[in-house]
């Protein structure tokens, strides 16, 4: 589209409604401007043809639908003239009265019929067809819709959206308007969510005092949530004040008085390690104690019985004709003696052989063993290397929704998963609230094996869980450090044990699976990536460029990043041509055939695999769009078989991903890996990030940049500080 950027305004009749969501107040209508009609996008809200409309906004070209007009605000009056007040009703927006019965109420009526339906709809009986109980009826849904009408407008005149206007009215209907006045930062939480910054700008303007506990509160957990997002459960007592002072511009003195007041009623919560207070969201503060205390139960519950399996492991040996090592051996007798037992090693180490082993031999004594992993990519990856179904985490737990709509999971500690033991593999990529929420899932008399490697990168979502439990030192704990005959053939594996131990890879090979490609410029870099993904590698390897070769950026930002990188791949890969449909999102179009990936976790969205329907699509899944609908700004995409559509005001929730960081990768192997390296972004550039980066690839990994960014980052053993209190909490319950 091109637009030309011209601020206008319009006033005309709703002539028809084209699409609507009643969710978010997404809409596209058609509106009768002096006889022209016009069509007409934007988050105005529920609008209903034969509203008299003022929109202001800006003309926008569709490349097929010509002249749009993208409205920003929107004033709505009610219909004045007897067509429009029959158009109106006539549209079904008030539930019992179709075209039949708004003819004969404007009959009666006439331009009046509005005024008598609000304010003295007992009149409305004198219309054949309208009883008492519907008057009643009438009037009721009226003074609904009127509501919901009447908080939009209020919440628009502040640059909030429809969409938060539809959760306040199902949260406190009618009473929504002066509830929000009285305390705007209301919005901030119970389910609506909206950002700080727009309650704080709608404060502002209503003249809301800036030492309120209401707004020092609302800023405070803010503050909390945003670092969630960077790992943190919690933050220290001195750093967060310091944070809020500032960021709030209030005293030291408020900021304690209310801090107290918040922990006295159980929104916050304060934690003592160390001599150093910790504050805690509510929610995140739970998630950890309860982990800490289930695994205190595991701990002292599941103790290892000592029995020797010795015997049992050599018949499995033969049965699979393979030889376990010492520590493959110590694991497999643990998991069957005490059945509670964290699982780690790094590439090649026999992880997989030595859980394959232990399904086995579980299976073998009648027990239901239930496979778990945090993505659906990293669930079909262990799907296929031990054959036994598994499934994500989300998937396994079910979601289901609250009577207020919220996503929860369906097991928890009143309905338990059905299972004997529980086997989770991918543990660095599990979080504090996912864990908590697996855990509740899980019987008193469960046993859980966890997998992971505790060198990669952390979870996305906040906290430290892997590491936090092996380095409480209280847990059993298996760690396989010799590397297999077969897997030291790889460069691959040898390379990625020499990065974890700060020894430099060997770049120089050119015969195996492991390559560097000296680019010291940015330009012949991102062409030596386009070259290898779209020519060079499908010639050599047969390789699909969007199935088999995943591009791993550190960053999201630069020539080499994330977002650069996945238009120049889309360019080469996807072009635009003539026929091919094309959404427009917020940073890149989307078009079918293109490689995406969701950023965020959506439990909404309804998905369909051959006849099986479900909801709920999650951060990190990568599919691919497989039909793209222009008219509609609608897409198709098939995420591993399952089909899920997505509405223009989803797309901020969708990425290309040909290209994807490292963060996003985890859980995940590929054929073949890329990563482009050439420095510029020194907070990025440190060893289990590219640790984590080389051990996605299953058969190639090329490094194309410069050995000196490759030195750096194998040097920088920094680890990403996050802020939790699991491991304390720990050493306290076990």
């Amino acid at each position: 589209m091109e637009e030309n950027n011209k601020i206008m305004t319009l006033e005309g009749v709703v002539e028809s409604v084209l699409f609507s969501n009643p969710e978010n107040g997404y809409i596209v209508l058609d509106l009768d401007v002096n006889d022209d009609y016009v069509t007409v996008v934007g988050e105005l809200g529920n609008i209903e043809e034969g509203e008299v409309l003022t929109v202001s906004g800006e003309y926008v070209r569709h490349a097929k639908f010509g002249m749009q007009f993208r409205a920003s605000y929107c004033q709505r009056k009610l219909p004045a003239t007897e067509n429009a007040i029959l158009k109106y009703l006539s549209s079904g927006v008030l539930k019992g009265i179709g075209p039949t019965l708004a003819k004969r109420m404007v009959d009666e009526f006439g331009e009046d019929t509005l005024d008598v339906i609000e304010n003295s709809p007992e009149e409305l009986v004198k219309v054949r067809g309208i009883t008492e109980k519907k008057v009643e009826e009438i009037s009721l849904e009226f003074k609904r819709i009127f509501g919901i009408r009447a908080l939009m407008i209020f919440l628009s005149q502040y640059g909030i959206p429809p969409s938060a206007a539809v959760s306040a009215w199902k949260k406190w209907g009618q009473y929504a308007v002066e509830i929000i006045k009285e305390n705007p930062y209301i919005l901030c939480g119970n389910g609506i969510d909206l950002p700080f910054d727009k309650a704080e700008s709608m404060a502002e303007k209503i003249g809301f005092p800036m030492d309120s506990e209401s707004r020092v509160a609302a800023g405070i957990i803010y503050i909390l949530t945003e670092n969630t997002y960077s790992g943190h459960t919690c933050l220290p007592y001195d750093r967060l004040k310091s944070t809020a002072v500032k960021f709030l511009g209030i005293s030291e003195d408020l900021f304690d008085r209310y801090l107290e007041s918040q922990c006295y009623e159980e929104n916050l919560v304060r934690y003592e390690k160390g001599g150093r207070s910790f504050i805690y969201l509510a929610d995140y503060y739970t998630a950890e104690s309860y982990i800490a205390g289930r695994l205190g139960v595991m701990s002292s519950g599941l103790k290892d019985t000592g029995y020797d399996y010795s015997k049992l492991i050599d018949i499995e040996e033969r049965a699979k004709d393979i030889t376990y090592a010492e520590q493959q051996r110590k694991a497999i007798s643990l998991a069957l003696s005490q059945g509670f037992m964290i699982l780690t090693g790094g590439p090649g180490t026999g992880k997989t052989t030595t859980l394959k082993a232990i399904l086995s031999l579980y299976e073998q004594r009648g027990m239901k063993v239930m496979l778990a992993a945090p993505t659906g990519k990293a669930a079909k990856r262990i799907s296929e290397l031990t054959g036994c179904e598994a499934k994500t985490i989300h998937r396994m737990l079910e979601v289901i929704f609250d009577n207020n709509g919220k996503p929860r999971f369906k097991h928890n500690d009143n309905d338990p998963l059905p299972c004997d033991v529980m086997i989770v593999d991918e543990m660095s990529m599990v979080d504090t609230l996912l864990f908590e929420a697996l855990l509740r899932a899980l019987k008193l008399s469960c046993r859980l094996i966890m997998v992971g490697d505790s060198d990669q990168l952390p979870s996305v979502g906040a906290g430290n869980v892997l590491k936090d439990m092996i380095e409480c030192g209280k847990l059993p704990v298996v760690q396989l450090t010799e590397i297999f005959r077969q897997a030291q053939q790889s460069c691959i594996v040898t390379n990625a044990h020499k990065i974890v131990n700060g020894i430099q890879p060997d770049l120089t090979r050119s015969d195996s699976d492991f390559f560097f490609m000296q680019r010291l410029d940015y330009a012949s870099a991102s062409d030596t990536v386009v070259e290898l993904v779209s020519e060079r590698l499908p010639a050599a390897y047969g390789y699909s460029p969007s199935e088999d070769i995943q591009v791993l950026c550190p960053s999201r930002k630069g020539a080499l990043g994330v977002v650069e990188m996945n238009k120049t791949l889309q360019m080469t890969l996807n072009p635009p041509e003539k026929g091919k449909q094309e959404v427009r999102g917020i940073i890149y179009n989307f078009r079918c055939g293109d490689k995406v990936m969701q950023i965020k976790n959506n439990y909404d969205i309804e998905w369909s695999r051959n006849g099986e329907r479900g909801t709920g699509i999650f951060n990190g899944d990568i599919g691919i769009i497989i039909k793209a609908v222009k008219a509609e700004s609608k897409l198709f995409i098939e995420f591993d078989g399952r089909t899920a559509e997505y509405t223009y005001d989803m797309l901020d929730q969708l990425e290309l991903a040909y290209a994807v960081s490292v963060h996003k990768s985890q859980g995940s192997e590929f054929n073949a890996v890329i990563i482009p390296l050439l420095g510029g972004f020194e907070k990025l550039y440190y060893r289990n990030l590219l640790y984590t980066a080389v051990t996605r690839a299953k058969k190639l990994l090329i490094i194309v940049g410069s050995s000196k960014a490759v030195s750096t980052m194998v040097a920088n053993d920094r680890r990403t500080l996050r802020y939790s209190c699991l491991k304390d909490m720990l050493d306290k319950e076990i």
